[in-house]
């Protein structure tokens, strides 16, 4: 992987882009399936609108982060160092990467929430109620999607997808990004380097404040615009192999703003350890070759967490003619 440089570099690209924006509502439905996968075929990425999440857990999650975030730097770190799981900043992962970012990772299952919570909040108990009201919600979201993804796809079993992100032991996790204002710089700063996330699925959101891009070709940004009411939804490295390389993982990064400060909350969507992950049948055809080996996804996050931030990941199981057509 690269390393995030600390500003934008002057050569790059950046372009106005209409992203696709899917309604999700009883009315928009019948449609979904087809706009979803010609959005992930294209862009691998698109904005859920009417998704059905109550604006009051949005709003109680909300205020859990922003009375986080402000406190004294010496309370965030009772949370951490993060390894991987609670607090930090600067530092992303553990290969050197670093960003203008501080950060909760947590994992998704309620009871480690819970038990995390007190070294995160001095009331614990709402704390762990906003963020496990919130998972729920956005895991929800997710495999409603990917159950629409199948369907589009005219994959017979619809939860093809989504039963890895349902079943026990799936290593979802959650993660909060904080993005200080970078002062008097004109564009902003990298707060979040390059890269595509390794999972299935991602259910992202932010604040009203801008710094999402979106990267279709090597040194060209698209900006996505902030819209607090929405869902961002991209498709991750996983689902990409899952779809023989008919989905996109695409690449992302996320800067500064100059004026104001940035906050994103991001689901990602994992299968559990031990799940095998492998191109489904139906999109593997003498046409359209098998392009991803099999493996696990320990296989796969074990490979993922030994490179840097903005390193190619699939190209490590890229398939060959021995590998056959089977899931």
């Amino acid at each position: 992987m690269v390393v995030a440089s600390p500003n934008p570099r002057r050569t790059e690209k950046i372009q106005a882009m209409e992203l696709p924006a899917i309604d999700l509502s009883p009315s928009g439905r019948s449609a979904a399936p087809r706009l979803i996968v010609e959005a992930c075929e294209r862009y691998g990425f698109f904005k859920a609108v009417n998704h059905g999440v109550p604006v009051e857990i949005v709003s109680r999650m909300d205020e859990a982060s922003a009375g986080f975030f402000a406190l004294p730097a010496s309370e965030k770190q009772r949370a951490g160092p993060a390894g991987p799981f609670g607090y930090g900043s600067k530092s992303i992962g553990l290969n050197g990467d670093v960003g203008e970012v501080e950060y909760l990772l947590l994992e998704s299952d309620p009871a480690f929430v819970s038990r995390r919570s007190t070294s995160i909040s001095d009331d614990p108990t709402r704390f762990s109620a906003a963020v496990n009201g919130y998972i729920e919600a956005v895991r929800d979201l997710a495999c409603d999607i990917l159950d629409l993804m199948a369907e589009g796809l005219r994959v017979p079993d619809t939860s093809v997808f989504s039963r890895f992100i349902r079943a026990v032991g799936s290593d979802s996790v959650f993660r909060i990004n904080h993005y200080p204002r970078s002062g008097a710089v004109i564009h902003g700063e990298v707060g979040f380097g390059e890269h595509s996330d390794p999972q299935i699925l991602t259910v992202l959101r932010s604040n009203d404040v801008g710094g999402l891009q979106i990267s279709l070709e090597d040194g060209v940004w698209t900006s996505v615009p902030p819209d607090p009411k929405a869902f961002w939804i991209n498709v991750g490295d996983v689902l990409q192999a899952m779809t023989n390389g008919r989905f996109l993982s695409v690449r992302h990064r996320a800067l500064t703003n100059p004026f104001k400060s940035r906050t994103s909350m991001a689901f990602f969507g994992a299968p559990p350890l031990d799940a095998r992950i492998a191109s489904h049948r139906e999109l593997v055809t003498p046409r359209w070759p098998r392009l991803y080996k099999p493996f696990t996804w320990a296989e796969y996050k074990k490979a993922v967490y030994s490179l840097r931030l903005g390193d190619k990941r699939l190209d490590l199981f890229k398939a060959s003619r021995e590998d056959g057509i089977d899931m």
